[in-house]
């Protein structure tokens, strides 16, 4: 699994780094809050790099791309992304967005319509009360101490500036304290088709998810029986269910290719 393209680009004052593998239609990987490209989407693109031209993306402060001294929203996620892939140039693609990267292709799609052909949003949410409870109590506070393990690792192993990893925390952190209910309207404004995605044992409520699946006008819906990602993703103990991604990307092809 070797990216047939990787790089940076200069985006809105920060170098943002990329990777692509594989050919066909443009699928774009964003990935969640402290997070990167392949911590995230590693078992996804080893199953698909076959079938579609894949493009990752390390968000302002994760990965391999700059940091900024600004709060971290979605909204200006979603500007970067759209300024990335037009120096690329990608002019329309599908996305994939999980966890926190699910709220980021929502505005994806709703600030950059015409980028967008489909999406993918897993496990994602957009009202505080959609989180299970004692999200947000817990995040009030949190320490970096507080930090899943393998995502510190990560982190360090794609940037061994530990002080960088204290303002990906800090801004990760600020931006789940500050999250402001959206309106109903952000996810009904969403005009092409969708596929929500979430687990029966993730961090946001199942029936939350089916809220949302009722909000966008042409949606599909998949509950699995799975943690926060584990439906396509190894989960923090390092362990993958295999046959559980093989379907979470049998049915995402499915709904890709129609």
């Amino acid at each position: 699994m070797e990216p047939k393209e990787k790089g940076y680009q200069q985006v809105n004052g920060i170098r943002m780094y990329y990777e692509i593998y594989g050919s066909g239609k443009p699928l774009v990987l964003i990935h969640g809050g402290g997070s990167s490209i392949l911590f995230d989407f590693k078992e996804i693109i080893s199953r698909l790099e076959g079938q579609f031209q894949l493009i990752g993306i390390d968000l302002q402060n994760h990965g391999m791309t700059d940091h900024r001294d600004i709060p971290e929203t979605f909204e200006q996620d979603a500007h970067d992304i759209a300024a990335l892939l037009k120096a690329l140039p990608i002019e329309k693609a599908f996305f994939w967005g999980f966890s926190n990267g699910g709220n980021t292709v929502m505005q994806v799609a709703r600030l950059y319509p015409e980028i967008v052909e489909k999406l993918i949003i897993a496990s994602a949410f957009y009202k505080r009360s959609g989180m299970m409870d004692g999200f947000f109590e817990s995040m009030a506070s949190a320490t970096l101490e507080s930090m899943p393990e393998p995502l510190k690792i990560n982190f360090l192993n794609l940037n061994p500036d530990f002080s960088k990893l204290e303002n990906l925390f800090d801004k990760d952190r600020k931006r789940m304290q500050s999250f402001e209910d959206w309106d109903d309207e952000v996810l009904s404004s969403i005009d092409v088709p969708a596929l929500l995605i979430g687990g029966d044992k993730d961090v946001m409520k199942p029936e939350h998810i089916v809220e949302m699946w009722r909000l966008i006008p042409d949606s599909q819906l998949m509950i699995l029986p799975a943690t926060h990602g584990s439906y396509m993703m190894a989960d923090f103990e390092g362990n993958t269910d295999s046959n559980l991604i093989n379907l979470t990307v049998s049915e995402v092809v499915k709904f890709l290719s129609h």
